[in-house]
């Protein structure tokens, strides 16, 4: 079957589906392909549970004309959603970045969606699987879609930005983050970079920070548009308060290293006309989640949980925000960065000798890397079971917590302890 062909059956309802435990009625399901499942072991299960067509890639699972064989489901999947792209011929803001991309997201789509009808990545679905799906996810009402492009390897960005075709390209940063997949930090600047050299090529328009040097090098023969000189800093106490055009904005978000994410949308909202009143409420009205940068009030303990992901960039700045962060005990833990190659053993020791350097009255560092750093006096757990008998034991009162480290260390266990 041709891509038009299964994209007329698409557009009897806008749905696709790839796991069937969450079917909808009327959905196309795609049976792909991973480690450790098949799909197309599946199909006949979606089918009954209210698909209406299955696509496949291994004839044996061909049963009825209601599945439809192709040569590699995750291709079609592709192809289908950059086919949906041009028909829909809408703008497309792509987004990627080493830090930050997420948060950036979703402040981009709460001031766009203040004037018009907009699709966003929905969590962090950024991935080969990710991007299609939510270029699928868009309907003939979406005027606006904003798609977020991860990756931890050169050519995945190219990859991702050749399937959705931004027309408006931004990114966050370019810091020490997948350094294992990208060969270092000059890999990751080449691989973030791709969105750019796409959207370049496309002739069309790139978000910049004048204040990052890479952005301003590698956005060089675009168009650019500059990040907006209206928006002002006042405070970070801990939330960050500024101004537009002298309106002040009270944000509920933490960390300087914020700022640039909330100027972004600012900018991007400009970009479209958004007006300043409305973009002021979305703003004020974005609270993070998902275990980012949240402040959680446990008892007499303050705590600032922003353990959904960790590079030694994100790290450091967490760290040094923290430390002007409040007037109380300061409490810090702190769980493995992962990915980082060869680079590992140094990155961590990095974060190690900086909490020392900045001193604070508790230092926590948890996983195999920072268990195997030189501390003076920081206390080091191999893994989160040992650290949970040390917090059992241990009573926090009236102190302030910075949690953070890799999703694969699930630091928000540490919550249930400081009841």
């Amino acid at each position: 079957m041709k891509i038009k062909e299964l994209y007329e059956l698409y557009r009897k309802n806008y749905l696709v589906d790839t796991d069937t435990r969450r079917i909808r009625k009327g959905t196309i399901f795609f049976a792909l392909k991973g480690e450790n499942f098949n799909g197309n072991e599946f199909a006949l299960d979606a089918l009954e549970n209210g698909a209406d067509f299955c696509v496949i890639d291994e004839e044996k699972y061909l049963v009825n004309e209601k599945f439809i064989l192709v040569d590699n489901v995750l291709s079609t999947l592709q192809k289908l959603a950059n086919y949906h792209r041009n028909a829909l011929n809408i703008p497309i803001v792509g987004l990627t970045g080493s830090n930050g991309k997420t948060t950036t997201k979703e402040l981009i789509n709460c001031v766009l969606s203040s004037k018009y009808r907009t699709t966003a990545t929905q969590g962090n679905y950024n991935n080969h699987i990710g991007v299609p799906l939510t270029l699928l996810s868009m309907t003939n009402e979406t005027e606006i879609g904003i798609v977020e492009m991860g990756a931890n390897h050169k050519g995945e960005i190219k990859i991702l930005a050749e399937i959705a075709e931004p027309s408006i390209g931004y990114i966050t940063n370019f810091g020490k983050a997948h350094l294992e997949g990208f060969g270092g930090e000059e890999g990751v600047i080449q691989g973030k970079s791709e969105l750019y050299r796409y959207i370049i090529g496309k002739g069309g328009t790139l978000i910049i920070n004048p204040n990052d040097s890479i952005q301003i090098e590698k956005s060089e023969g675009g168009n650019k548009y500059l990040f907006s000189k209206d928006v002002e800093l006042l405070e970070v106490d801990p939330f960050i308060r500024m101004k537009l055009n002298g309106s002040e904005i009270k944000s509920n978000l933490i960390g300087s290293y914020n700022y640039p994410n909330i100027v972004a949308a600012v900018t991007i909202g400009n970009y479209f006309d958004v007006n300043q009143e409305s973009m002021i409420h979305a703003i004020q009205g974005y609270v993070p989640t998902n275990n980012r940068s949240q402040i959680i009030s446990i008892g007499s303990n303050e705590i600032i949980l922003d353990a959904y992901n960790a590079n030694p960039t994100s790290m450091k700045a967490a760290i040094e925000n923290f430390k002007e962060y409040g007037k109380r005990r300061k409490v810090v833990i702190l769980g493995d960065m992962f990915e980082l190659g060869n680079s590992s053993e140094e990155e961590h020791q990095n974060i190690v000798d900086l909490v020392e350097e900045l001193g604070f009255e508790e230092t926590i560092f948890v996983g195999d890397h920072f268990a195997n750093s030189v501390t003076l006096h920081g206390k080091q757990f191999s893994n989160f079971e040992l650290l949970s008998v040390y917090l059992e034991k241990t009573k926090f009162e009236n102190s302030e917590i910075l949690i953070k480290g890799s999703r694969g260390m699930a630091l928000e266990r540490c919550l249930e302890y400081f009841n």
